[in-house]
């Protein structure tokens, strides 16, 4: 079974002592390739690093929205100067969020602008971070459809029904993670069902949201990403087999992974 973690701050301090541990891990659940996400000009040079290191581990290099308002003169040049670089596959996480109040929404929408045009401008999937803002994300997406196509995910998916067919018609993946495995996500569970075989993919958002049965472990880790694939598999009716394959030949097909 091969398995595509897309989503995984591998940087973050809740790694720092045991990294190569997780990473050896998640290879023995059959996780063979990690996108490992910035969400800052720090933390993407700190993913370059560790694709060099590991082999398996890719980059996205990005600013993520929360995180703007710390940003420096001269971090984005920096980001855009880091898609030169081995192993970067991606550009983000990107986004919008209104549930946090950490950056100015017009700030957030700045730079959500710039990825996805920094991504239709050099061929690099873009990665969308959403939260309590689904109109907003998608206000920006249409307009940037306008000038041309969109290469990007949408992750950790908790949007309506209508959203996700709306990003998918656009061209865009839809990526869930661990929400997607709780007794109170059916709704989210019926849309991961309903979305295209060939625009479906799977994360962990690790350290963040570990699914069911391992909820209750505080630190999510990449090989814990089986256990949503093994609830998707069920929720469209396949096997897990099946499911790791598809969303395998899918994440290498968005982010150009052999």
């Amino acid at each position: 079974m091969r398995l595509f973690d897309t989503h995984a701050h591998l940087d973050q301090p809740e790694f720092e002592d045991d990294r190569a541990a997780i990473i050896a891990r998640a290879a023995e659940a059959g996780v063979e390739n990690i996108i490992a996400i910035g969400i800052s000009a720090d933390t993407s040079q700190v993913c370059i690093e560790l694709a060099a290191e590991y082999g398996g581990v890719f980059a996205a290099v990005g600013m993520q929205p929360n995180y703007l308002a710390d940003a420096q003169p001269g971090d984005w040049d920096r980001v855009v100067a880091m898609l030169d670089e081995p192993g970067v596959v991606a550009i983000g996480e990107t986004g919008l969020d209104r549930y946090w109040d950490f950056t100015p929404f017009e700030l957030q929408q700045d730079y959500f602008d710039r990825h996805i045009r920094l991504s239709q401008a050099r061929g690099l999937p873009f990665i969308v971070h959403m939260r309590d803002c689904d109109e907003d994300i998608l206000i920006m997406l249409r307009e940037a459809r306008q000038r041309g196509p969109l290469d990007g995910v949408m992750h950790s998916f908790t949007g309506s029904q209508a959203m996700a067919d709306e990003c998918v018609a656009m061209g865009l993946y839809i990526s869930f993670a661990g929400m997607v495995t709780y007794k109170k996500s059916a709704d989210l569970r019926a849309i991961a069902a309903s979305v295209p075989d060939d625009r479906i993919l799977i994360e962990t958002d690790s350290p963040y949201l570990s699914p069911e049965p391992v909820r209750k472990i505080k630190r999510n880790e990449p090989a814990h990403v089986a256990h949503t694939a093994s609830c998707l598999a069920e929720v469209r009716g396949t096997t897990l087999e099946e499911f790791a394959a598809l969303t395998t030949a899918n994440a290498k097909r968005l982010f150009g992974v052999r």
